[in-house]
């Protein structure tokens, strides 16, 4: 029996989910980053769109885990054994920051005593009780990772940048 060659291109679900995740981290970004002072009344709105953008990358990301966990993906391009070790790592690194970091934010709400409550939904959720002295360890790992993953996230955009336009192989073209 031969081995089924990897595909060529990302799957059409791998390409969603890439992209819907892209999106809502940024979101999530640009939420937290503009949501005004304490006591501002748009505060409130964006730190609600932050907490569904978050919860909706946990939610994919997990979808996302799955989806890859049980569908091939392209074989990496040909290339230096280190690129290959730094692409590897610099995925691996992605897919822990999308996981971690929504669980983070939820426990970072949690340990204040309060639940995650989503904008529009009547319904809210807690996965551990109050603890003010485990609190500031998780805001400060929650706001650690989300400055350092600006880093991360800004180099697999260069990278990808990189393979398109001065490698002018198929890396990018392969999620689109």
């Amino acid at each position: 029996m031969s081995a089924v060659p990897p595909p060529q291109r990302y799957s059409r679900p791998a390409v969603v989910l890439h992209w819907l995740i892209f999106l809502l981290v940024a979101l999530a970004y640009f939420a937290i980053e503009f949501r005004g002072p304490r006591g501002a009344p748009e505060r409130a709105f964006w730190t609600g769109i932050h907490l569904w953008a978050g919860v909706l990358v946990l939610l994919l990301s997990i979808v996302r885990i799955g989806w890859r966990a049980t569908h091939a993906a392209p074989a990496p391009v040909p290339g230096p054994a280190l690129q290959t070790c730094l692409a590897r790592a610099a995925h691996v690194a992605l897919y822990v920051f999308i996981l971690a970091q929504p669980i983070l934010g939820i426990l970072l709400l949690n340990l204040n005593g309060r639940p995650v409550t989503l904008i529009g939904l009547d319904w809210s959720f807690a996965v551990v009780g109050p603890n003010p002295g485990l609190r500031p360890a998780v805001k400060e790992a929650h706001e650690l990772l989300g400055n350092a993953f600006y880093f991360v996230i800004g180099l697999h955009a260069l990278a990808a940048l990189w393979h398109h336009y001065v490698k002018r192989d198929d890396t990018l073209k392969r999620m689109i």
